[in-house]
């Protein structure tokens, strides 16, 4: 019994140790892959820089964002080999590559924005974030998510307004200029509305109201389609499952991916959405409010019943 005991042990040491060695790899070839494409996209980016023709700098940008697309099928392809994940995606067809779309997502791992990633790719023009301005200044990636054309905002705290009330409304406008640029090239902003990634410790933390996700928080998604609610073709309205539970980052590179579903909803972007004042506008801003809760409940509910499919 004994001899046997040792035995099994063995065999789950071995396990384990082979989880991490494979964990390890993928982490380094994914890493030599970012590099590999990181190199280029920094050199085109300081040519962008240096050389502010319109049509050079649109050039430049499709250049940058096709290395962008490369480097997360090549991620794809490497996560691929050391897992057999099951995809399910619903609702993907009839989108387009040169269309502008708001995506509003739930949000529990990291692993997320690998998913999404991977589902979006080629199919919607390069996912993009809105960037404080202050993170311009940051080594290296900086340069890179300019080069990526990510959306930098400037934002004032509330603090900042009370003694300079001149400024309000200042820094709307400047993120709203930064955004200009989309216009001419199709774009995709991605907004976590739950501003962190939902647990059981935090829905509890947060008096969450609903069973999967904690509350929605509005301003992020406001300053979107203040911005660019004329842009956009269409809010793309998306719920990610984790059958079994969320899958950690970490869990990923060691082959422990294994089955996501993604569901994806178009909604239309509605008039009355990008023609408010969300921070001068208390009516506006109580519409908003009840049309996010009411997005968020049936999310809630439908995780629910994506889970008890899954599970039947």
């Amino acid at each position: 019994m004994r001899r046997s005991g040792l035995k099994s042990n063995g065999k789950q040491l071995i396990r384990k140790a082979s989880r991490q060695i494979q964990g390890i790899v993928t982490f380094a070839v994914i890493t030599l892959n970012t590099v590999f494409w990181f190199i280029p996209l920094i050199i085109f980016a300081i040519l962008k820089l240096l050389l502010p023709v319109p049509r050079f700098r649109r050039l430049m940008t499709r250049w940058i964002m096709a290395m962008g697309e490369n480097w997360v099928t090549l991620n794809a392809a490497i996560l691929s080999l050391g897992n057999t994940t099951q995809w399910d995606v619903r609702g993907i067809e009839n989108l387009c590559r040169d269309g502008w779309y708001l995506v509003v997502v739930n949000h529990q791992t990291w692993t997320d924005i690998v998913a999404l990633q991977t589902v979006f790719n080629r199919r919607i023009p390069f996912l993009k974030f809105f960037i404080k301005k202050q993170l311009f200044w940051f080594p290296v990636l900086g340069v890179a998510w300019w080069a990526m054309d990510m959306p930098f905002m400037k934002r004032h705290s509330k603090s900042y307004l009370a003694r300079h009330p001149e400024k309000k409304g200042e820094d709307l406008e400047a993120t709203r200029t930064a955004c200009e640029k989309f216009r001419d090239t199709p774009t995709s902003v991605i907004n976590f509305i739950e501003g962190t990634r939902a647990t059981v410790e935090k829905r509890a933390k947060r008096n969450s109201p609903f069973n999967h996700l904690l509350p929605p928080r509005a301003g992020g998604i406001a300053l979107a389609l203040s911005c660019m609610g004329s842009m956009f073709d269409a809010i793309l309205d998306v719920t990610i499952v984790y059958p079994t539970s969320p899958t950690r980052f970490w869990d990923m590179m060691c082959g422990d991916f294994d089955r996501v579903i993604i569901e994806i909803i178009r909604r239309p972007v509605e008039e009355w959405m990008i023609s408010g004042d969300y921070s001068g506008d208390r009516d506006y801003r109580t519409r908003f409010h009840r049309w996010l809760a009411g997005l968020w409940n049936e999310k809630d509910a439908r995780i629910s019943e994506i889970q008890a499919e899954s599970a039947a």
